[in-house]
C-alpha cells in the first residue's frame, strides 16, 4: 500500500530521527554489468569488482599505492606544468581549461612519475591519470618521459608506463605530436643502454599513444577487458562499411592477434611486473 508507512508505529518500527544515519556519498560502486560493492571492498581488491571481474578505472595515486611496497615512493618532475603556448580557445581558452583540471583533480597534468620498489624490486613507474584532459598528450607528458628514461639510465633502472589515454592533446597541437618522435628517440636510448621497459594498457589506450610508444615496449601488457586501438570502433566501422568482429579493440582480442604480450588482472599486477623484471633483469 502507497500509506503504509504510517503504519510504522503500530508494526513496531520506532527509529529515531536522531539514530537515522545518511549512507555517505560514494559508500557504494556499481559496475556496468550491474554488480553493486561496497567502496572499500573494493579498494582492498584493487578496485576490481571481485564479483564480476571489472576493473574499475583508477589514477596514479591508486596505482602508485598498489604496486610501490608499503605505499612508499619517491615522486619525479612533480613541478613540470603544462602552458598555453599556442593561446588556443575551443569553448573556453586552454589557460582556463587548464586551471579548472588542476583545482578539479589536484594534479599537475595527465602523467606522474615515481621511483621505489615493487616487491623488492627499484624501478622507475610513469602513470597517465585519465581524469586529467583524458590522459592527453602534451609538451609535459613528453617532456616527464623523457626525465624519467634518464633517470633510468643514470640509475640503471627498469622501466614502465602505465597507459590510459584518449590520444594527443588537440590544445597544444602540432607540440603534441612533436611528443611521440621525442619519446621514441628516449625509449630507443633506453634500449641501447640495456635497460627493461613495459609498458601497462589500461581502458582506455587510443590514438597516439597506441601508436606509438604504448606498443613499442619490450613486455607489452593489459588489464582484462580494456580497450585499446588507434580511431574508435564507430569510426572504423563508419571508414570500411563493415561490422566489426565481436570483441573488437578488446585486451583479448588484441592478445589474439599477437599484439599483447599477456593479459593481467589488477589484483595480480604487482607480482607479475616484479617476477618479470627479476626474470630479465637479475636472472
Amino acid at each position: 500500500m502507497a500509506f503504509d508507512w504510517f503504519k510504522r508505529k503500530t508494526q513496531n518500527i520506532t527509529t529515531s530521527t536522531e539514530d537515522k544515519k545518511d549512507v555517505p556519498k560514494g559508500l557504494w560502486h556499481q559496475t556496468p554489468t550491474g554488480k553493486v560493492i561496497e567502496h572499500e571492498e573494493l579498494k582492498a581488491n584493487n578496485y576490481v569488482s571481485p564479483e564480476d571481474g571489472f576493473h574499475v578505472r583508477i589514477g596514479s595515486r591508486e596505482f602508485f599505492s598498489i604496486l610501490f611496497d608499503e605505499n612508499k615512493y619517491t615522486e619525479l618532475d612533480a613541478d613540470v606544468e603544462s602552458v598555453d603556448m599556442l593561446s588556443f580557445k575551443d569553448t573556453k581558452s586552454y589557460t582556463d581549461r587548464l586551471k579548472e583540471v588542476k583545482a578539479k583533480t589536484k594534479l599537475t597534468d595527465s602523467i606522474r612519475n615515481a621511483v621505489g620498489t615493487v616487491n623488492g624490486t627499484e624501478m622507475v613507474i610513469s602513470c597517465m591519470d585519465f581524469s586529467f584532459i583524458g590522459g592527453s598528450l602534451g609538451s609535459v607528458m613528453g617532456e616527464k618521459i623523457r626525465r624519467a628514461v634518464d633517470y633510468c639510465i643514470k640509475h640503471r633502472l627498469p622501466y614502465m608506463i602505465i597507459c590510459q589515454s584518449g590520444g594527443a592533446r588537440m590544445q597544444e597541437a602540432t607540440y603534441s605530436l612533436m611528443q611521440l618522435a621525442k619519446v621514441q628517440s628516449k625509449l630507443a636510448q633506453l634500449s641501447e643502454a640495456g635497460l627493461l621497459y613495459i609498458a601497462y594498457l589500461c581502458d582506455p589506450t587510443f590514438g597516439g599513444i597506441t601508436a606509438s610508444f604504448a606498443m613499442t615496449a619490450d613486455i607489452i601488457v593489459a588489464e582484462p577487458g580494456a580497450l585499446i586501438g588507434f580511431a574508435g570502433p564507430r569510426v572504423i566501422r563508419e571508414t570500411i562499411g563493415k561490422d566489426l568482429p565481436e570483441g573488437f579493440q578488446t585486451s583479448e582480442f588484441l592478445q589474439e592477434k599477437g599484439f599483447v604480450d599477456f593479459i593481467v588482472k589488477r589484483t595480480e599486477i604487482k607480482d607479475k611486473i616484479s617476477k618479470t623484471v627479476n626474470l630479465l633483469v637479475h636472472s
